[in-house]
């Protein structure tokens, strides 16, 4: 199999950048996820952290135990991950979703968007599995994708100041669920009871890049009970 190119670029004296590409693309991703998955099998001292991303993996490192030139050398010599069959291997995780109403406001403008009526959209939404590429804007948000092309509508321009915990949005051809309430621009479709981000755990976040999800629709009185039941586990 043929070695694609990457591109290394250092971040000052304490981090650098390995680049597999300049797109949304599952198999770059599926690449990054491979790379970062070997770097932090290898249990090398002194590198902090290893962040994944669309198309990069960042890698922080103690400047005290290493320099730029020679963690470079050292990550020339690692297997690189080309785009041959590789693609998203992780867990498929499935997650329950009450669609429209208040828990999605924006479901009817995207169902028009689409030109489809709701129930339309909804299947649609879940008739696929979604790539988790990188986490990131807030603690455990996962950006998701890629959507059916016709409901990658354009998100608001003028962001909600508060989006609830669990909501699930729709930005382009990203869906991703909001972990916490926080300040948020993508067009919200529905809302997850399951947490995504317990930060009294040693693992905080559910998900984690190069795993997979798959959104199931369930009614009120199933949310109302996943809801009750998550919140006395975590008591």
């Amino acid at each position: 199999m043929s070695q694609e190119s990457i591109r290394l670029a250092p971040l000052g004296d304490s981090a650098i950048t390995i680049e597999f590409g300049d797109d949304i693309d599952p198999h770059i991703n599926a690449r990054v996820v491979t790379f970062a998955n070997t770097i932090m099998d290898r249990g090398w001292k002194g590198i902090l952290d290893v962040v994944p991303t669309y198309r990069s993996v960042t890698i922080h490192f103690d400047a005290l135990h290493w320099n730029v030139s020679t963690l470079v050398e050292r990550l020339k010599r690692l297997p690189r991950p080309n785009s041959d069959g590789i693609t998203a291997h992780g867990r498929l995780h499935t997650i329950p979703v009450l669609y429209g109403g208040e828990w999605g406001p924006d479901l009817g403008d995207l169902a028009r968007y689409a030109g489809l009526t709701p129930t339309d959209t909804i299947r649609l939404h879940t008739s696929v599995p979604y790539q988790v590429y990188m986490l990131g804007f807030s603690p455990g948000f996962p950006y998701l994708g890629l959507v059916p092309e016709r409901l990658g509508m354009p998100r608001l321009s003028t962001p909600r100041t508060k989006v609830p915990a669990g909501s699930v949005g729709i930005a382009d051809r990203q869906t991703g669920i909001y972990p916490s309430s926080t300040p948020g621009g993508w067009r919200l479709i529905g809302r997850t009871p399951i947490p995504l981000y317990r930060k009294t755990d040693s693992s905080p976040f559910l998900l984690k890049p190069g795993e997979l999800v798959r959104f199931h629709a369930i009614d009120r009185d199933s949310f109302d009970r996943l809801a009750g039941e998550y919140a006395r586990a975590n008591d």
